[in-house]
């Protein structure tokens, strides 16, 4: 019986291990850079900067950037691919059409990056992790070290983006799956739904909580129905809490007085194992800072392509 626990144990052990390697990496560096290209960081931030001060809805863009790309196949830059004749692009998915932003600003960063280190020195995925991080602590959020050492990749899919992204209907359970694909645990969904402490959401995405839904304080439905009617209006503007280009706790706060925009933001608070994180964090900046920011680093080790795989594009939007 001793030996074949040890044997069960060492097996387990494998698949364990096998799994931490899926959604980590130990090649990533937050000093990748330093020799290669001592000024890739900063300018990332310049561009940054520039983009979010010049709209301040930009620094969530860039933020849902991140985030879809490492949510379908990993953080390899495949978001940023335009479709072609042999790439279905994950632009054209449910999540993502006519709604994710910021392409634009990716192009410039790329350019200043590639004038400042050199062609095909920094990843469009790098680029996604920095702005991301840049974005949130130009609208106030407090910093991260962000891991670096991605490379690209050569192809996107279009049926992954529709099957791995989260959507706004989504309920507890069906979120929490949603994030263990992407080797994150329930602090982690709780700690990075806080992405939505910035930016807006389209009426299309939240119609159906503001007419149907019980678990919503009435004026909040009442106001958000002002400019969200039952039929057509989907692609009007709301925030997701009243400091939509601050990086603050007030999404939080939002949840706990039943004034989530999305039934995926609600879920979070609705008499669920996630209402104790949701009411810390609404009242403690502090901890929801440190637990956003470690959240993000461990989503940014989705598998990552590194070494000789992949490439580094040398235009973000198509493959070399």
């Amino acid at each position: 019986m001793t030996g074949g626990n040890g044997f069960f144990y060492f097996v387990l052990g494998m698949v364990v291990m096998s799994m931490a390697a899926t959604f980590s990496s130990a090649a990533l560096s937050t000093t990748f850079y330093n020799k290669v290209c001592p000024k890739a960081l900063p300018t990332i931030k310049k561009v940054v900067t520039d983009a979010v001060n010049r709209e301040r809805r930009m620094g969530a863009s860039l933020l849902r950037l991140h985030f879809h790309d490492c949510f379908v196949n990993g953080c390899d830059g495949s978001v940023l691919l335009d479709s072609t004749s042999s790439i279905d692009g994950e632009k054209g998915a449910f999540g993502n059409v006519n709604s994710l932003r910021g392409f634009g600003v990716v192009d410039r960063i790329k350019s200043a990056v590639d004038k400042a280190c050199g062609p095909q020195v920094v990843s469009c995925a790098d680029i996604l992790a920095v702005a991301a991080r840049d974005s949130v602590v130009q609208l106030g959020g407090q910093t991260w070290n962000v891991e670096l050492g991605r490379r690209d990749s050569t192809t996107a899919s279009r049926t992954a983006a529709n099957n791995a992204l989260p959507n706004p209907a989504m309920n507890l359970p069906a979120l929490k799956a949603n994030f263990l694909n992407a080797g994150l645990n329930e602090r982690d969904l709780v700690a990075l739904s806080g992405g939505h402490s910035i930016g807006f959401s389209k009426c299309g995405n939240f119609k159906t909580r503001i007419y149907n839904d019980s678990n919503i304080h009435p004026k909040f439905a009442r106001n958000r129905r002002l400019t969200c009617p039952p039929s057509g209006g989907d692609n009007r503007l709301a925030p997701f809490d009243p400091t939509a280009a601050k990086f603050d706790t007030q999404y939080f706060k939002s949840l706990v007085n039943k004034r989530g925009l999305l039934h995926s933001d609600q879920a979070l608070f609705n008499g669920v194992s996630t209402d104790a994180l949701v009411k810390t964090y609404s009242t403690n900046a502090a901890a929801f800072a440190t637990d956003f920011g470690k959240s993000m680093i461990k989503m940014g080790r989705n598998k990552v392509l590194e070494g000789k795989s992949g490439q580094i594009r040398k235009n973000c939007r198509r493959t070399n």
